[in-house]
């Protein structure tokens, strides 16, 4: 493979010299317009060629034109930026977590996100109380509104934010607006339809030999058909059981299955064939739809423009009943009230409403049932029909018994999706506005106020007729129920800006800004349930609770900063360039003392292409630089918090402080350093910018980490910890063909970031190696280990000799571990992506390929399902009457050669009964086809005499192709949730879907 890569590149680059020779003459290139500008930290733009640091700029065609509408920007990252990882979810409307160079804080982390120079939210909301994935507000933001994104990655790059730029910075500008050439309005109408089709490799594949039971297959029938007989003598299924640990199929043996009981069915009162079903789990579920329709209008100039949009997406995803109804309307205004006085608002608000979000994680997802616990015996169109026709009953495959009709484990599939269904509607509004005044050519001065605003109303049901389970504010068992959450979020930013531009010589120039800012966020959530169930079926209000309902539990959180910062900028004759930065915050989270702290910066870039200049050599730059960032704490960590515990009479009651607080709490801090080299050779046909950083961050602020019960506290808010980042990033452009008709452009990236914990708390009094940041079920769970990469997988692993596996010479089953150990970890080795793009006339293709290596998973589908025989590899070759011979070594270090004991006995031969929680460690590896696109733009020959004045119509693809994975059955990319539940846990997940659609802009 290696061969075949290197013969590849060299014969790419050999064209590449060749035609680029060729052309010579009709491909010119100025060195100082070679890297052109880009907006950076505070909305401030550059000429990239003087930039110290690293950073990477997508315009928005790249962005978006080669691919399905995925409803979040952030998906649309994917493979496109070196040093970038963006971790998405199959949940509908999900989260997408975004990271740079590397997890840089115990608690993870999000990069900040600004939309021309004023700082959005971007939290991940989700659920605990009912498990469900809100999304990410990034995805609240129209892509049609995007002109470009530069990510600054390092700490140089976004120092000029201080305590907000730990984890690097996402800049989105937005398109300004621009009419036709004679002043009138200029008109955009775009129009996408989009389906997607179920990638079987990401769902289970079932075996087909044994039936519903944890009795094996014995060969007595009256042992394997345990639950009885029934009229006639005949068999009942096992139908109380949710495995196919049960009966071998016989297509001519006769049983009672549960539609036996179900007066609605065909096979009412009949027995039927003791045979797989026709119909699985993969029939369950909807064919994914979505329609998007935008119009947006322009006129203006330069310094009087004006851009109005709107776009609509409906979509109806995987789950049956679940559908998204999104409008989003946007206003920007340039406008330069006089030579000197110039104003810019923008304004954008987005109305959401979705119905029907999977419930994820383990409990009460039924998903988990297909994957993990199912009788592959079992008709799912079958309950379909049954949940229909019985007028929207739970007739469940999954009943108690012969007598009682009513679900034991697992609902009817339907009635869980379609009458347990979550709703929820979001409210999202940005704006902001600007006023610059230019006092002279060297010196301007702009005041600008930005509001971020979002609510979210969000509803759980849970329908009379339910298997009981934990529900609502207590967490009590009930089989009905209704729960809401109210949460309103919103940020204001006040800014003044002082921009600066002084010629110190006729070669020497110093430029920047000096500053400040005022920062106000404001939180409030509420949540109340029923208790006890609901009193009318089908009403869901707070107000139908049987039981008395507990006092709502809100939370209400104002912080605060204020902040200085100056820039200053020199330019050395075009050849060298010196940044330094410096910003001091106020923050209201930290103690008095503690809560003013500044952060540096240095940058310098060399312009090697002015001092050497051979024919061949278009730009030549190296690059370095050492910075500071930071990030202050979570609000009220330093002052005793007290929850309300109801009422005694008239007397209000407060729970007992859990978590001891920390009055001398320090800001975190991280420490960058950073070097670099961008060069473009062969009249820029050839790019490459290489950048390598070490990152240290200190001071970690644990908002929880547990102590001593016998303190009467369980957690404390500390300082502790160090995690170091190293890491490389290459971006390689190429253009092997460049004609008059045609152009083949290569972009490629790739980023390797080693990460380990330093050290956690060893001070004395409390002696801390490992700190836990998630459980998962099997014992497993995810930490910070000292010497470890952050993301450590712990649990049981396999006894080992000279690195063999033991397996007992009596059972033929391998021995676990007595204690719990490092088994595997979420961080990948590295990750890359590679677009090809093809351009003939008015036609286009390209297509994106999108890798990661490594970064381990913990899959409890495999945990749970190898155990109750729901995959094929759990009836090949006999197994379950043969057994298997493990491969490994037995305790006396010989080859092991005994079959397995008792192969036919419930979770006797794999899973979670007999196996190590290691044997579900899976590395997490992808190679994808991410994107795909087939364009043409109509000639304007043929628009001539039309009101049109472009025309494009695209076939788009997304996620077409899984070319390499090492997990079974699911996607590697398919996780729980954002924030912390994107790592490490393969769970209960919807399957991939394969998107295709088709694009029509037109423009008059």
């Amino acid at each position: 493979m290696k061969k075949l890569t290197t013969s590849v590149l060299a014969v790419v680059l050999s064209s590449t010299f060749v035609v680029a020779n060729a052309q010579q003459k009709n491909d010119t290139v100025k060195t100082q317009d070679i890297e052109g500008v880009v907006v950076t930290a505070l909305g401030i733009k550059r000429e990239k060629k003087s930039l110290g640091y690293a950073s990477q700029e997508i315009k928005a065609d790249v962005l978006s034109d080669g691919t399905t509408n995925t409803g979040n920007i952030a998906s649309q990252l994917s493979g496109k930026i070196a040093g970038l990882q963006v971790n998405t979810t199959n949940n509908f409307a999900g989260s997408a977590n975004l990271l740079i160079r590397g997890v840089k804080s115990l608690q993870g982390g999000n990069p900040l996100i600004v939309i021309d120079g004023s700082p959005v939210n971007n939290s991940s909301t989700y659920s605990t109380a009912s498990n469900v994935d809100y999304g990410n507000a990034l995805s609240d933001i129209n892509q049609d509104d995007i002109a470009s994104i530069n990510v600054l990655k390092g700490a140089a790059a976004s120092a000029l934010y201080g305590e907000r730029g730990l984890n690097g910075v996402i800049v989105i500008t937005t398109k300004n607006g621009r009419g036709k050439e004679d002043g009138s309005w200029g008109v955009t109408l775009s129009s996408s339809v989009q389906g997607g089709q179920i990638d079987k490799s990401t769902f289970p594949e079932y075996q087909n030999q044994y039936g519903g039971g944890y009795g094996g297959s014995t060969g007595n029938l009256a042992n394997d058909f345990y639950t009885g007989t029934g009229p006639g003598g005949l068999y009942y299924v096992n139908f109380p059981e949710d495995a196919s640990w049960g009966p071998k199929f016989d297509p001519n043996l006769q049983v009672y299955a549960w539609d036996y009981f179900d007066p609605t069915s065909p096979n009412y009162k009949k027995a039927t064939p003791w045979v797989a079903a026709k119909n699985g789990p993969i029939k369950f579920f909807d064919t994914p739809f979505s329609f998007s329709n935008s119009i947006s209008l322009d006129k203006g100039t330069k310094g009087k423009n004006i851009s109005l949009s709107f776009d609509n997406l409906q979509q109806n995803g995987l789950m049956p009943g679940s559908k998204i109804n999104k409008n989003t309307f946007s206003t920007k205004i340039n406008y330069d009230l006089t030579d000197k006085l110039h104003a810019s608002v923008f304004s954008t608000l987005t109305l959401q409403n979705t119905k029907g979000r999977a419930t994820t994680n383990y409990s009460d997802n039924f998903l988990t049932g297909f994957r993990e616990w199912w009788q592959v015996n079992v008709d799912v169109l079958q309950q379909k029909r049954a949940y229909e026709q019985s007028g929207h009953q739970n007739i469940s495959w999954n009943r108690n018994s012969a007598a009682d009709g009513t679900a034991i484990f697992w609902n009817n599939p339907y009635f869980q999706a379609l009458e347990n269904q979550t709703t929820d509607r979001r409210t999202r509004s940005f704006s902001y506005a600007s006023v610059t005044y230019d006092i002279s050519k060297n010196f301007s001065l702009m005041g600008k106020v930005s509001l971020d605003n979002s609510y979210l109303y969000a509803e759980n049901r849970l329908a009379v007729g339910s298997i009981a389970q934990s529900f609502g504010q207590s967490g009590n068992g009930t089989s009905s129920g209704y729960a809401r959450t109210n949460i309103e979020q919103n940020e204001i930013n006040y800014d003044l800006l002082a921009n600066y531009k002084f010629d110190i010589t006729d070669k020497i120039n110093v430029s920047g800004v000096l500053g400040g800012n005022v920062r106000r966020n404001y939180y409030n959530s509420i949540y109340n349930s029923t208790e006890g169930g609901l009193v009318v079926p089908g009403l869901y209000a707070l107000g139908n609770s049987k039981g008395a309902t507990l006092a709502p539990s809100e939370s209400e959180q104002t912080t605060e900063s204020n902040s200085l910062f100056a820039t200053a900028s020199f330019d050395f004759y075009k050849i060298f360039y010196l940044d330094g930065t410096y910003r001091v915050d106020r923050s209201s989270t930290l103690p008095k003392g503690n809560n003013v702290y500044g952060y540096p910066s240095v940058t310098g870039s060399l312009i090697l292409s002015e001092l050497i200049k051979p024919s061949w050599l278009s730009f030549w730059k190296v690059r370095a630089n050492y910075a500071e960032v930071g990030g202050t704490a979570s609000a009220y960590l330093t002052a005793n918090q007290y929850a309300s515990a109801g009422l005694f009479g008239n007397v209000g009651l407060f729970g007992n402080q859990t978590s001891l607080p920390n009055a001398d709490l320090q800001p975190q801090r991280s420490k960058e350093i950073e070097v670099g080299t961008e060069v473009r050779i062969l009249r820029d046909r050839v790019t490459l910018d290489v950048a390598a950083y070490k990152t240290n961050t200190t001071n970690q602020i644990i908002p929880s980490l547990p102590i001593s019960v016998g303190s009467g506290l369980t957690a404390a808010s500390v300082n502790a910890g160090e995690i170091e980042n190293r890491g490389i990033e290459v971006q390689l452009g190429l253009i092997p063909i460049k004609s008059q008709n045609f152009t083949w452009e290569i972009n490629a990236n790739w980023s390797k970031n080693e990460n380990k914990v330093i050290t956690l708390l060893h001070n004395g009094v409390s002696d801390v190696s490992n700190y836990l940041l998630n459980s998962f079920q099997g014992g497993v769970s995810l930490n910070a280990t000292e010497g470890e990469a952050w993301g450590a997988l712990i649990g049981q692993d396999y006894q080992y000799i000279n690195g063999q596996p033991v397996i007992s010479a009596t059972t033929g089953r391998y021995l676990k571990s007595a204690d719990k150990h490092v088994i595997g970890n979420t961080t990948p080795d590295w990750v890359g992506g590679v677009r090809n793009s093809f351009n003939y006339k008015g036609f286009s293709l390209s297509f994106l390929i999108d890798v990661r290596h490594g970064g381990d998973i913990f899959s409890t589908d495999m945990y749970y399902g190898l155990a109750t025989g729901l995959y094929p590899e759990t009836a090949a070759n006999g197994v379950r009457e043969n057994g298997i011979v493990w491969p490994g070594v037995n305790p006396n270090g010989q080859v092991n050669q005994t079959v397995t004991a008792n192969p036919s006995g419930f979770g006797s031969l794999d899973g979670y009964y007999r196996m190590p929680a290691a044997r579900f460690v899976y590395d997490g590896s992808f190679v994808k086809l991410r994107e795909a696109s087939i364009g043409w733009t109509l000639p304007k020959s043929l628009l001539a005499g039309t009101f049109l004045t472009d025309a494009k119509i695209s076939l788009v693809g997304r996620n077409l192709w899984i070319i390499h994975k090492n997990l079974p059955y699911a996607d590697p990319e398919a996780v729980v949730g954002g924030g912390i539940r994107t790592y490490g846990l393969s769970i209960g997940s919807l399957p991939t879907t394969r998107d295709f659609g088709v694009n029509v802009t037109v423009k008059f």
